[in-house]
């Protein structure tokens, strides 16, 4: 064995196994056409009574494991990243992928702005006080 954890002509390490490359996980794509909604705090969520995802043969065990982290919870897709230990890029793909499957569907979460404004929210419980 060579001093950098190769033996022979393999390129994995002993201890970690084969190593499966991004571009093989998404079949070499780079992007998915729903990509533009999915900024690192849009929230995947389960479809309620979606197939199983493990009958579906079509699908990686990476995707499976996708739709089960959410279906306990909705899911950034940076914590989703984080938990497959994976690229975003790649988690999008495989979200995208998901989603044409309709096993997922991807939410924006409200943006700052749109949210009412602290003060407004006071004067309502205060109003509804004085009732």
């Amino acid at each position: 064995m060579s001093g950098d954890g190769r033996k022979g002509n393999h390129w994995f390490d002993d201890e970690a196994g084969p190593v499966v490359r991004p571009y093989a996980m998404t079949r070499g794509r780079t992007s998915h056409a729903a990509q533009h909604r999915m900024d690192l705090i849009a929230v995947v969520v389960a479809e309620p009574g979606m197939r199983d995802p493990e009958a579906d043969h079509a699908l990686s065990p990476e995707h499976v494991d996708i739709v089960e982290r959410c279906r306990d919870a909705p899911r950034s897709v940076a914590e989703l990243a984080a938990g497959l230990d994976l690229p975003v890029g790649v988690v999008r793909v495989l979200i995208g992928d998901l989603m044409d499957g309709e096993y997922v569907r991807v939410r924006r979460p409200v943006p700052p702005a749109q949210l009412p404004d602290e003060s407004i929210l006071r004067d309502v419980i205060n109003g509804l006080r004085a009732l």
